[in-house]
């Protein structure tokens, strides 16, 4: 299945983090950089670590980029999670993230035996990424695919979800 963590920072940060990155270089935001150099970094909003499994095409990114759009994560004014990331305007950032389909069962070195592999899960990822930036209107930068990459992340809330295409019901 397509595995998504996501990590959010709540509307507060996001405006706090848009408003002080006009007048301040420190911000609040997520990023990621790969050999030490920046290649994707967002104002406040998610940070996705995007997984694909074995198996996996491209019928479920519809579902992903919806999903994602329209989930209600970010605070309404009275501080409940009743906002999507399209309501409040916020940004995305995607990183490919094939440990996510660690196993750990035996022993102690985990096998990612069921991570998709780079010709497949790329493509994907690639297609992820565009088809999310058309459906909030903005672009959505990436990671490098297949990079070992420092990413960085401002966890303001916190809130962590994980949507499992296979598994809809989490």
């Amino acid at each position: 299945s397509v595995f998504i963590f996501l990590w959010t920072s709540d509307t507060g940060a996001y405006c706090c983090g848009s408003l002080l990155s006009r007048y301040f270089p420190a911000k609040l935001f997520e990023r990621v950089s790969p050999k030490k150099s920046w290649v994707g970094s967002i104002g406040g909003g998610l940070l996705i670590l995007f997984a694909v499994e074995q198996g996996e095409d491209a019928s479920d990114i519809d579902y992903l980029v919806s999903k994602i759009a329209n989930l209600r994560i970010f605070n309404d004014e009275a501080g409940v999670m009743n906002r999507s990331l399209l309501d409040v305007g916020a940004d995305a950032l995607v990183v490919s993230q094939f440990t996510l389909f660690a196993q750990t069962r035996k022993g102690n070195r985990p096998s990612y035996i069921r991570s998709a592999r780079g010709e497949v899960a790329e493509p994907l990822y690639r297609e992820f990424a565009t088809r999310l930036s058309a459906a909030i209107g903005r672009p959505v930068p990436t990671g490098v695919f297949g990079a070992d990459m420092q990413v960085s992340l401002v966890n303001d809330g916190p809130v962590t979800i994980i949507i499992d295409t296979r598994q809809r019901d989490l």
